[in-house]
């Protein structure tokens, strides 16, 4: 670094005109006084870690002094990039803890230091480095000297973390990394990742104050944890202090999940580049990662953590692409046959029914069971129809004689649901009943009562059994019995005390196919679930969308 070193004595011309003038006016106590405070916000503090924030192309100076009677002194300096590169140097000044010594106890003639504006001195630089990795330097003074390390960042403002100690012995404040700190990959498969790495030796030694912290992620590995951290937040997510090294609760954002199961945290932050997840262990040194994407990057991180003083050390990272996924099983649909398809939500697996035509014209049906599903069709290898159904869907093709049908069904939910699939070229034998224009079921507020309810829906031009059921709720369970409802359930198995009647029903005319049913001897202010199920010729039902009503509290 190019460095001015007049930028290096002024401090010690400002503290010697600060010594001149209270040497003239104040007893020695107090010029030692003065002297501490003025050197206070420079000087590096010994045993500690402390966050230095830099500013783009403006240099930060910080001091430290092995005074005399100490020599041979040993100290170590780590300095910590949580971002981008920085420089940084060690520069020793060897007259300067010796002149301030004396000055401090007085021992200066204050006519000397007025008329001696240069402080006989030897400058060195004796250490220096730039790049974005943790890096210690190892010293050892044997003579008194002052210390300056200067730190530059040259791409944009950052912050970094200093951590400067003279005393070897009372043990380290960053755990040790073992003399092999590389991260080995011993599986892998579609979705999981099994990463091993060395024990570190304070895991051997302090096993209670000290565990693995892993980071997965889609785009590089981090030489810190603070860098991790400080790219996390720049993406968009506020990420409280050492996330995910401390099992102690705090509030999440919104944007994070936390998983814990068998002693391990898993904090899970989503953004739009992508999601980190950061998984605390224990202090096993193997571990499954799940829950991956297949064909997919992910680069591993291990950090060893004190988590007495919140500091660590990272493992070399290491990166690995998951296997592809296998092919799904075929499923041979058979002409006329009905089958029920359960869709795994969470993993998103697709789902895929092959069927060979017999017959030119053919028909598909759908009916979701729980859940909104994506149906996808191709003929010989071309798409003929994708949609996302949530309720009873046909679709009728027509083709040639041996066309091979591939339908692919996906869950578009994160929980599980399940669809009814039939292929029939009997379009005049169909298993699913007619349906009407709508599956709604409406009720009247002006026909409500404390102990009735009227409601109404929309049947078909084809003689058709319908039943309707009710059942009492509470407030806190509406949400919870519209999303779990089984469409494709048979009403035969809910409890016959649910059962309100069973009726055939017709018009030629549709727009007189409409019926009304009014539901006597409910409880006042209550809230009842209502549901209509039409069954066809088949006996295949068809279950209407359920309506919610509450009665009259005051008649």
């Amino acid at each position: 670094l190019k460095m001015s070193w007049a930028c290096f004595y002024l401090p010690l011309r400002l503290l010697m005109a600060v010594c001149l003038c209270h040497s003239i006016r104040a007893p020695t106590s107090t010029f030692k006084s003065d002297l501490f405070n003025f050197y206070h916000s420079l000087i590096l503090a010994d045993g500690k870690e402390t966050t230095v924030h830099l500013l783009k192309d403006i240099p930060k100076r910080y001091y430290f002094v092995l005074e005399e009677g100490r020599a041979p002194a040993p100290f170590t300096i780590t300095v910590t990039p949580c971002d981008v590169p920085i420089e940084w140097s060690i520069l020793r000044h060897k007259a300067s803890a010796s002149f301030l010594g004396k000055a401090a106890r007085g021992d200066h003639d204050t006519q000397e230091i007025s008329k001696s504006q240069k402080i006989p001195s030897t400058v060195s630089t004796i250490f220096n480095y730039k790049g974005n990795s943790v890096e210690t330097y190892v010293g050892m003074s044997y003579y008194s000297a002052l210390y300056m390390l200067e730190f530059l960042s040259t791409e944009r403002d950052t912050h970094i973390t200093v951590y400067l100690t003279t005393d070897t012995t009372s043990g380290h404040l960053y755990p040790e990394l073992p003399l092999d700190p590389r991260i080995d990959i011993i599986g892998i498969g579609p979705t999981t990742v099994t990463l091993a790495w060395k024990h570190s030796p304070s895991v051997l030694q302090h096993r209670e104050n000290i565990q693995y912290c892993l980071l997965v992620n889609e785009k590089h590995n981090y030489k810190s944890l603070c860098a991790a951290e400080t790219a996390i937040r720049s993406s968009g997510m506020k990420v409280p202090p050492m996330l995910a090294l401390s099992l102690s609760p705090y509030l999440l954002e919104p944007q994070q999940v936390m998983i814990l199961s068998n002693s391990e945290l898993s904090i899970i932050n989503r953004a739009s580049s992508g999601e980190v997840r950061q998984i605390c262990v224990g202090t096993k040194n193997t571990y499954t990662v799940p829950s991956l994407s297949a064909s997919t990057q992910y680069y591993f991180d291990v950090f060893v953590v004190n988590l007495l003083t919140n500091a660590s050390a990272a493992y070399t990272g290491t990166f690995a692409r998951t296997l592809e996924e296998p092919e799904p099983k075929m499923t041979e649909l058979k002409d006329g046959k009905v089958i029920q398809v359960v869709l795994d939500g969470k993993k998103q697996k697709l789902n895929s029914l092959q069927y060979q035509a017999r017959h030119k014209r053919i028909q598909f049906t759908f009916q979701p069971c729980r859940g909104q599903v994506q149906v996808h069709i191709t003929k010989n290898g071309k798409t003929v129809a994708s949609e996302n159904i949530s309720g009873l869907r046909y679709f009728s093709l027509k083709g040639n004689l041996l066309d091979t049908y591939l339908v692919q069904l996906r869950s578009t939910e994160q929980s599980n649901s399940s669809v009814k699939v039939q292929v029939s070229s009997h379009f005049h034998k169909p298993l699913f009943p007619l349906l009407p224009d709508s599956l709604k079921i409406k009720s009247f507020s002006k026909l409500r009562t404390c102990s009735s309810v009227t409601i109404a829906w929309l049947g078909t031009q084809q003689e058709s059994k319908y039943c309707v059921y009710k059942k009492r709720i509470q407030d806190d369970q509406v949400w919870m019995e519209l999303q779990s409802a089984d469409r494709c359930a048979r009403p035969e198995s809910r409890p016959r005390s649910e059962k309100v009647l069973c009726r055939y029903f017709h018009d030629t005319n549709l727009q007189r196919a409409v019926t009304t049913e009014t539901i006597r001897g409910l409880d006042a202010g209550t809230l009842y679930l209502f549901d209509v199920y039409l069954m066809g010729p088949s006996g295949i039902p068809v279950r209407y969308y359920s309506k919610v009503v509450k009665t009259r509290k005051k008649c």
